[in-house]
């Protein structure tokens, strides 16, 4: 109790462990706009997120949702597949609004490598948004393999290449 006194109370978001306060003070160093990736319950979002002394401000904002409505995805919206094309299509967006260069949020939870997050990352490496990753090498990828990306493993079959082709004109 001594210390907390001398200290100050340690910030909300801090003891709720919702934050990683240092990571973050490293990312915001970049000066680079944040690529916040999240999965939720039903969705993958991918958010270019930049700093303001008042609050971070969301610059452009994709949901997997938007593929349903626009390209006519069915089944799960928060699969690899889907995850690859909300990252491409959130890339395309980011082309739009002149951003190239990006630094990844991942969170505060642990990446699964070759997960819905990194699927979400090489779809904007392919829509050619610069991200600061580790050449790939076959053994030690973070990024799904590529028979994951088009979609052989899932149950209900969408026509990815084809959605991709859509995404990329």
């Amino acid at each position: 109790m001594k210390n907390l006194v001398k200290r100050g109370m340690p910030y909300r978001r801090k003891i709720e462990g919702r934050t990683d306060y240092l990571a973050r003070l490293g990312l915001l160093k970049s000066g680079k706009p944040r690529l916040v990736v999240r999965r939720s319950l039903k969705n993958i979002i991918v958010q270019f997120v930049e700093f303001n002394p008042d609050g971070d401000k969301i610059i452009s904002s994709t949901s997997s949702k938007e593929l349903t409505k626009a390209y006519g995805v069915k089944g799960s919206l928060k699969n690899i597949p889907v995850a690859y094309l909300t990252g491409l299509l959130a890339g395309k967006k980011a082309a739009k609004l002149k951003i190239t260069e990006v630094v990844p949020d991942l969170g505060i939870r642990k990446p699964h490598t070759g997960g819905a997050i990194f699927a979400a990352l090489k779809g904007m490496i392919d829509s050619g948004i610069k991200i600061s990753h580790k050449a790939d090498s076959d053994e030690k990828s973070v990024f799904p393999s590529e028979e994951r990306l088009k979609g052989d493993h899932v149950k209900v079959k969408n026509d990815y290449e084809a959605i991709k082709n859509k995404i990329i004109k």
